[in-house]
């Protein structure tokens, strides 16, 4: 495993599992099996309803001696109708099973987001967050965080793939050393982008597969990485990209394919129509 450094000297694994649209059921085997498999990020939030599920998988890799907490980098997010509620972070790690988190986020720039970043800031001088985060900010929503916020975040996740870098986003935080989490990185599944003829040319080269190349130019453009998958052999598929490197003009022009697309384009009042949606579990 490779690993980026934050600005704050936390150590953050450059892959990871990530656990959207994964159901409970198969978030424990997931997460069970890619800990198995060399992984030691895993990514969930509070709307992905599987909290309790990653901390099944965690603690089943822990009590069978897999592994020891401390070797692992768990990540979760807040969910926007929570930001206002002062027990968001104990009920988080309390469905976690864990004492804290390796990096905690505020999901959308929605609702009170300056009071749900107070409650991320709280966290982690509580000791209760080891990093901070924020996800799926743009524009004016990041010109205020960034204004309002005591404590920069760490780690800024968006979707990031071949087609769509957010180089704009990446420059206005670099002055933070902000590190970038990129979700969608095979590009939410269409064929189109892994086909792309440049990732066949060097699959044959390097022996590996479209997809192992497309996550491997993401490691190495130190994105924080997190393919989701319930498949134990796509995981390991997925882990298995540290036994080659890319060169940089490899790098270069896989560049070219920058600015093609994105597969998320809500609109703001979108946002904010899904952000106020309440969990089954809040109270």
């Amino acid at each position: 495993m490779e690993y980026v450094k934050l600005s704050n000297e936390v150590l953050a694994p450059v892959l990871g599992i990530g656990t959207f649209m994964i159901s409970p059921a198969d978030t424990v085997n997931s997460v069970y099996s890619a800990i198995k498999l060399g992984y030691r990020l895993i990514d969930t939030a509070n709307a992905y309803m599987n909290e309790e599920a990653v901390g099944q998988g965690v603690k089943r890799a822990i009590d069978e001696g897999i592994i020891k907490r401390e070797e692992l980098f768990i990540s979760t997010k807040l969910w926007p109708t929570l930001y206002e509620n002062d027990a968001v972070v104990e009920d988080t790690l309390k469905r976690l099973g864990m004492d804290y988190v390796d990096l905690l986020f505020i999901h959308q720039p929605a609702g009170n987001y300056m009071a749900g970043y107070r409650q991320l800031e709280k966290a982690y001088k509580d000791g209760k967050a080891k990093s901070l985060g924020i996800s799926n900010f743009y524009d004016d929503d990041l010109e205020t965080l960034l204004k309002e916020s005591e404590i920069k975040p760490h780690v800024m996740q968006l979707e990031a793939h071949p087609y769509c870098t957010e180089k704009e986003v990446r420059d206005r935080v670099k002055e933070f050393g902000t590190v970038l989490m990129g979700w969608y990185p095979l590009g939410h599944g269409d064929p189109g982008l892994v086909k792309e003829e440049i990732f066949g040319r060097l699959a044959d080269k390097y022996r590996k597969s479209n997809a192992q190349v497309v996550l491997r130019w993401a490691t190495q453009m130190n994105f924080i990485t997190i393919p989701g998958s319930k498949n134990p052999d796509h995981i390991r598929d997925n882990g298995d990209i540290f036994d080659f490197a890319l060169t940089d003009e490899e790098m270069a022009e896989i560049a070219k394919l920058d600015g093609t697309k994105k597969y998320y384009n809500a609109t703001k009042e979108e946002v904010a129509k899904y952000a106020n949606m309440h969990l089954p579990f809040e109270s």
